[in-house]
Order: C-alpha cells, then structure tokens, then sequence
C-alpha cells in the first residue's frame, strides 16, 4: 500500500519535472532571444537558472494543487474505474497543455515589453474582448493552437509510453494514507503566497537578467497580488509636515498663495483678461520621442509631426511619467505623481478627483474625452465622465463614421474625423471646447486602411506611426478651414513610450516622448529644452490661457521663470525623480537609490550609481510621501 502512494506522488514528481524542463527552456529562448542586452557572466546565469528553477517550483506547486486535492478526496474503489483514467489523462495532457501555451504567451508577451507577466498581463485577462480580439488580429492563431496541441501531445504520448500516468490506476491507498503526503504538496503554494516575493529576482542590475530569473505564472500571480501597495509600508518615509512643507516651496510662484487645506491647494491670479480658446490634446498611442527626427530619430516615420514643430513650441526635453496609457491620462489630467499600484483610472474610488476636466467645465467649456475603442477598457470612460468629463467613444461612431477598426478602435483618420464634428458642434453652441483625444492606431496588430503611407498595413510599428502621424496631418489640414481654427491651441503628445524594457530600473530613454503645442495665431514657434514632465501640462495650458484658478496640481508652468526643472517617472513598484542629471529611485522595502547620468539619448541611457544624500532624499519624498498623503486624506478631491 505504502507503494501505492509512492508510486502516485512519484507521478506528481513526473510532473513537476516535466514543467520545469518546459519552463528552463522558455527561460533559454527568451535569454537567447535577449543575449545582447544580457550579462552573461558565468555568475550571472547560475543567478538567472538557479532563483529562475525556484519560482518554476511554486509555479508547479499552483499548477498541481487541483489534481493533488482530487487525489486525495476520491473514494478509493473509484480507482479502478474508467472514469478515474480519463480524468487522469484529461488532468494530464491540460496541464502540458497549459505548460507549453503559457511558454508561448511568454514568448509574445516578452516581444511585447521584454518582461515576465506583470500588470499588464492581468489587465489582459481582464479584458478579454479586446485582448483576444487583437491577439487574433495579430497572430495566426489556429496555426499557433494546432502547434501547441501537437507539442503537448507529443509530451503526453512519452508519458504514456514510459507507463508514467497508469502508475495512478493502480492504487488501493485510504484516504488517511494520502493526508500526509498531500499536505505536502499542498504546502508549497501557502507557504509562498504567505512568505515567498519577488524579491530575489532582484540580484542583478541589469533588469533583463532580473526579468529572465522570474517565471511567468508566478509573475502573473504575484501582479494580482500586489495592485495595490500602501506607501508607508513599502517605501521610505519622513515626518509627513517635512514633506508637505518641501514640497509648498516647489510648488510656490509670485502668482500664488497657498490655502490652510491641509494639503497643497492655492489659487493661482494671474493680472489680466482670461483667454477662452480653445483646446484640443491629441494624446497619441506609445509615441516614442525616437520615432521623431526632431528628437534624433532617423527613420523618417512622422513627417508631418517633424513639420509640424517647426511651427509650434516644441518641448524636446519631457518624458512621460509612467509606460502605461492610463498613466498619461492620470498624469495630464490630474497632474499628479505615478504612484505605486494601479493608476488612479483604475481605481474604485477615483470619482471627483482635482481634475483639469473640472476646471475647465467652470470656465463655461465643453470638455470631451473622444476615444476611437470602447472606454470601458481600463476603467477609462469610468474615470473621466466622474472627472469633468463627457464621453465619446466607439459607440457614438454611426456606421458611415466607422470606416476602418480593429479591435482596439477605429483607425486614427476615423477617430480625428470625428473630433473635428466634436468641434464643430461645441462652435455651433456657441462654446469654447476641450477635447482629450486617445488614439489607437499604434498598437498591435498595426493594422490601418491601405494606401494612407508607404509601409503597408499588419507589418510593424514603423508603419502604425507613420499612420498616425498621416492622419495627424490630415486632421490639421481640414482644421485650418473651420471657424474655431485660428482660436484653437492644439497639444499633441504621447501617451507614454512603445517600450518600457531596459538594462536599468528605470531607462530614461524609455520615458521620453515629444510634446508639440501649435496655435499659429496664438504662439509663436520655439524649443523649450526645460527638464519637464506629463504633469506639467495643464498648468502651462492655463498660464497660457491666463486664467485664475484653484490649483492642487503638483505640477507648474514650465514656462515660468521659477519653474524646478525635474520629471517624475515609475513603474507600478519603481517611483523615480530626475533632476540635475541624477535619477533617484523609491524602491520597495524602504529602498532609496540614486544614479549620475552619464550619458543619455532617445536611443539609451548611461548611469553610474551613486550615494543619495539627504538633500536628495528629500527632493524625492516631498512628491512621493506627499501625493501618497494627500490621496489617504482625500485632499485630492474637487469641491465645488
């Protein structure tokens, strides 16, 4: 009897192994895949197999868990019995099954952004109309399925061959005998849900070897698991009236005067007749600053936008805050620092936030975020139409309107179509407009209508962005002949980059994106080549406007005199401050580290870690500590 149960447990053990070789040689692929970016000292690849193997045993661990509770509640006399053969084999050949896709998605998801399963993959799973949808826009699909289904048939036949799964049809064992062993098994996935983190992936400096050390299904249980982290737990702190008392004296200006709200509310006066024009921000899907040959790049991909800042104000010093679309949206339109977690888009308890959106509904505007995809994806259409906002998306397209999509949304000349009858219908009311316009087009499966450029369509990026960039330029072409026109400021920036992925924390050159501001009648051409950030942005638009408001923003007129030139960038664990060519990073475990930049361009970025004093420390914590106060105390919310 005692056989028994070691001869069942031995085929659990068959099947840890099995996963395991299918996980190392994933973990092969994607280093070989990476092996230009990778350190590959003797050292280093014992770290990336050893911690890697280690994460593939929990990952087993989950995997199994269902088969191990089935093993030890069936009644021993259905042992015998077919129904207990199918299930072994069905068990079997879905858990090689599983193993093998999961390798694959791997594979795609690292094409992707170079990382193991992480937020995004959840919101992923989230979202499976669109993300289906564009995988089989994107990939072939039945071809893919048939590949994995061969493989893990194959698998299954060795197994069977080897006599490895009948092993479990020959048991007579009671349910008292497997207790023990079963628990064991049991063990490994509560005991590192309760104790195990992510914590030694992080041996290296080079992020790429700290990706390739995790495994995937473990990632993605760990990015369900940590949505939300709480500041003072994780990260260094100080006196909270130290914070707030450094950061009042960044954000103070000649036009200001701070409000006793507890927090950093102040009105802004500024002299002078307000303007009313009005305002469209075309926030374009993954706009690397390298796809710009006015930002150094030398493919020649947009045209237009590169013609285009030759007449606007140009700021080619500013970076996104965070890799994420609903990142930027947080950033514009709040104006505050990427927290750790999920963005404030897609938290619950996001409604009535300081929005720019309020702002401008109270100086009579008709504020509009247009979106060519459904806003329900990330919470979007939640967000904004509790923020000042009304909606626009695919649903309000008619048919006539919708003349190209795919998963994702309409194609961008559909969806800029569409603004410019936003426009026209707020002009015929006779009332000054805000739109916040969300492309679509440069994302996988980059598909757009044939014949706009010359790199067909379904191909690559490079052909998404030239698309994008066509029909910007076309969107500005028709713009010229409507009426509200010469009173209209246009902003167009990114989102965030097309890669995040680096050899560093946090690659600077992965957060830099073009921002160009163009109203020919309004403002005058030039580079502004100040250190500056997504959050900047509304309050630079409304010194544009001269308007006097109530501000909570932590962001300033870039073009002020007294601006602090510095950008906030993170991830969902990583919170960065760049200024004076330092990069100085928040990291979980109340971990503080800083980096002297050495050299950087669009295409790379060079550091050399350094000490952090505690005049660095405190230029970090005054954003952080005090954005992560404020949102506790609610002092980021709108009162009337």
């Amino acid at each position: 009897m005692q056989e028994s149960i070691r001869s069942r447990f031995h085929y659990i053990e068959i099947v840890f192994l099995v996963f395991l070789v299918i996980s190392a040689l994933t973990r092969t692929v994607l280093l070989i895949k990476s092996i230009d970016v990778v350190e590959l000292s003797a050292m280093e690849l014992l770290k990336i197999y050893t911690i890697g193997a280690f994460y593939d045993f929990i990952s087993a661990g989950y995997m199994v868990t269902p088969f191990v509770v089935y093993l030890l509640l069936i009644p021993q006399k259905f042992f015998n019995h077919k129904l207990h053969r199918y299930i072994t084999y069905l068990f079997t050949y879905a858990l090689l099954f599983g193993a093998v896709f999961l390798s694959f998605s791997e594979w795609f998801f690292w094409d992707e952004f170079s990382v193991r399963f992480n937020f995004i993959a959840v919101d992923y799973l989230i979202y499976t109309k669109e993300v289906i949808g564009n995988i089989k826009e994107s990939y072939p699909m039945g071809t893919l399925f048939s590949v994995i289904a061969i493989i893990s048939a194959s698998l299954f036949y060795l197994l069977y061959k080897t006599k490895r799964v009948d092993t479990l049809l020959r048991d007579n064992s009671t349910i008292k005998q497997r207790i023990k062993p079963t628990l064991a098994y049991l063990l490994i996935p509560v005991i590192s849900f309760a104790y195990v983190t992510d914590s030694l992936s992080k041996f290296s400096t080079n992020q790429y070897s700290n990706e390739l050390s995790k495994a995937g299904l473990y990632s993605l249980f760990g990015a369900f698991r940590n949505n939300t982290l709480d500041y003072n737990t994780f990260y260094l702190s100080q006196d909270e009236d130290s914070s707030l008392s450094n950061l009042k004296k960044s954000l103070s200006s000649g036009n200001s005067t701070f409000l006793n709200d507890g927090g950093v509310a102040r009105n802004i006066i500024n002299d002078g007749q307000e303007k009313d024009y009005n305002v469209v921000m075309i926030v374009v899907e993954s706009l690397s600053g390298r796809f710009l040959e006015s930002l150094g790049g030398d493919k020649g991909l947009t045209p237009n936008l590169d013609a285009l800042v030759k007449e606007s104000m140009f700021f080619d010093n500013f970076y996104a805050t965070g890799t994420r679309t609903i990142r930027g949206m947080e950033s514009i339109t709040l104006s505050v620092p990427p927290m750790p977690g999920r963005s404030i888009v897609k938290k619950p308890d996001n409604h009535n936030m300081y929005s720019s959106g309020f702002i401008f509904r109270n100086k009579g505007y008709e504020t509009k975020f247009i979106y060519g995809g459904y806003g329900y994806f990330d919470n979007m259409n939640e967000f904004f139409s509790n923020n000042g906002f009304d909606i626009v998306d695919r649903s309000n397209f008619s048919k006539e309107e919708d003349t190209f999509h795919t998963v994702w949304g309409v194609c961008d000349e559909d969806l800029l179509n569409k603004t410019l009858k936003e426009a026209d219908s707020s002009y015929h009311a006779h009332k000054p407009f805000m739109s916040f316009v969300m492309t679509t087009s440069n994302h996988r499966p980059y598909d757009y209508p044939n014949g706009r450029v010359d790199i067909a369509s379904h191909t690559g990026r490079d052909g998404a962005v030239k698309y994008t960039d066509y029909a910007i330029g076309d969107f500005l072409k028709k713009a010229k002949d409507k009426p509200w026109f010469k009173n209209t400021i246009f902003v167009v920036v990114a989102d965030h980059c097309a890669t995040s992925a680096g050899k560093v924390e946090l690659p600077l050159d992965k957060y830099h994106i073009p921002i160009i501001v163009y109203a020919p009648e309004i403002i005058k051409p030039q580079i502004v080549n100040k250190l500056s950030s997504q959050i900047d942005i509304m309050p630079t638009l409304f010194n544009m406007l001269n308007w006097s408001y109530k501000s909570k923003f932590y962001g300033r007129d870039i073009l002020e005199d007294s601006f602090e030139p510095r950008a906030l960038v993170g991830t969902y664990q990583k919170l960065g401050l760049y200024k004076d060519d330092v990069l100085t990073i928040l990291s979980v475990g109340k971990k503080l580290n800083s980096y002297k930049v050495l050299e950087q361009d669009i295409f790379s970025t060079k550091y050399k870690e350094i000490s952090a004093d505690t005049k660095t420390q405190d230029e970090i914590l005054k954003y952080y500590q005090s954005a992560s106060y404020m949102q506790k105390k609610k002092l980021d919310r709108y009162e009337d």
